[in-house]
């Protein structure tokens, strides 16, 4: 296994100082490829969206834009400036900066059969899971390495995304599901909400307290991880749902939550198979397992999802180990059957 700090191939990304300062740094530091990936028919949006016909801009997407800001700005000040820095320091301005955030829930529900959208479990203090994305984002990953009021975190991130899963010092991982229900409307989109709790959670309950006082924009499941604790929550408008299980994929499992689920008949044949996959793989995976097998476990199908050549299908782009009780992140990025592990340490 690889083991390095700055690992090979992934940028680490140091995100330290006040909240503008730091989204400075980030943009700074990867300033061209977010040029790039906004150049790409909009950071690929174009050719993800179902009205190819009819392409967004960002004049087009401006009022939706304010109208997330806005939120954004109530629920988490601090990152709506680490937003604007961002735009500075990647010299991009503010509004690209946010849409940046907010691909996935410009993108909405995808009525389209696919075969993907990750596998996440906990197991003897260890949180696992699939990224499963369409779009082709492998080749926009980065780790930030985040300092918020004295608290530390790793934090996986694509194409300048604040947040998207990760570990904090304190012992806390978060790693996430996409579940499809509800109205999505103008909120904080849960990756931001996911960077928000390992900036200021210190545990499982700590973080969901706060989750609870947040108007989320879109429906999602978070599994959470610390020292004595594991959690799976589902999310689906203002109502929050704890789920007795430590594995999920893409349906909803609180029954309150099942009936209005709006996931395809394609994905959630997908999804109920990849979790079986799961749950079997987890049954013969000895307590004290290391990282590489629980990556032998994320990177076995139907778990890992193929890439068909389709940039609107989700696949596997990357697989994640969080250790919370060490502080670390290993990450295999692209299809992790065919890639190194990077290892990044708090």
């Amino acid at each position: 296994m690889t083991r390095l700090r700055n690992a090979e191939g992934i940028p680490l990304v140091r995100v330290t100082g006040d909240p503008f300062e730091a989204g400075y740094r980030h943009g700074a530091a990867r300033a061209g490829a977010l040029r790039a990936f906004l150049a790409d028919d909009l950071c690929r949006l174009n050719r993800l969206l179902p009205a190819p016909d009819s392409p967004v801009s960002l004049d087009s997407l401006r009022p939706m834009l304010s109208a997330y800001e806005a939120e954004i700005r109530a629920a988490t000040p601090d990152l709506a400036e680490e937003i604007r820095g961002l735009g500075e320091g990647a010299g991009i301005g503010h509004e690209p900066a946010l849409l940046l955030q907010l691909r996935r829930e410009i993108m909405g529900y995808q009525k389209i059969p696919t075969m993907g959208d990750c596998t996440t479990y906990v197991r003897s203090g260890v949180l696992a899971q699939t990224v499963d994305l369409n779009g082709d984002l492998d080749d926009q990953i980065a780790v930030l390495d985040v300092t918020r009021n004295g608290r530390r975190a790793l934090v996986l991130s694509f194409g300048g995304l604040l947040g998207y899963l990760g570990v904090n010092g304190d012992g806390l991982a978060i790693g996430l599901n996409l579940v499809l229900g509800g109205d999505w409307r103008p909120g904080l989109p849960p990756y931001l909400a996911i960077r928000h709790l390992l900036d200021t959670a210190s545990g499982v309950d700590h973080a969901i307290e706060i989750l609870r006082g947040l108007r989320l924009a879109s429906s999602r499941s978070l599994i959470l991880c610390d020292a004595t604790r594991a959690a799976c929550v589902e999310i689906l408008g203002d109502e929050l749902r704890e789920v007795d299980a430590t594995e999920h994929t893409n349906h909803f499992l609180h029954p309150g939550f099942a009936a209005r689920d709006e996931l395809n008949v394609f994905a959630r044949n997908s999804s109920l198979l990849r979790l079986k996959a799961c749950r079997s793989g987890l049954s013969e995976l000895s307590p004290d397992a290391g990282v590489e097998d629980h990556f032998g476990l994320l990177s076995a199908p139907p778990v890992c999802v193929a890439d068909t050549g389709d940039i609107r299908s989700e696949r596997t782009v990357a697989a994640v180990v969080l250790v919370p009780g060490r502080g670390e992140l290993h990450l295999r990025p692209g299809d992790p059957s065919r890639s190194v592990t990077r290892t990044f340490t708090l």
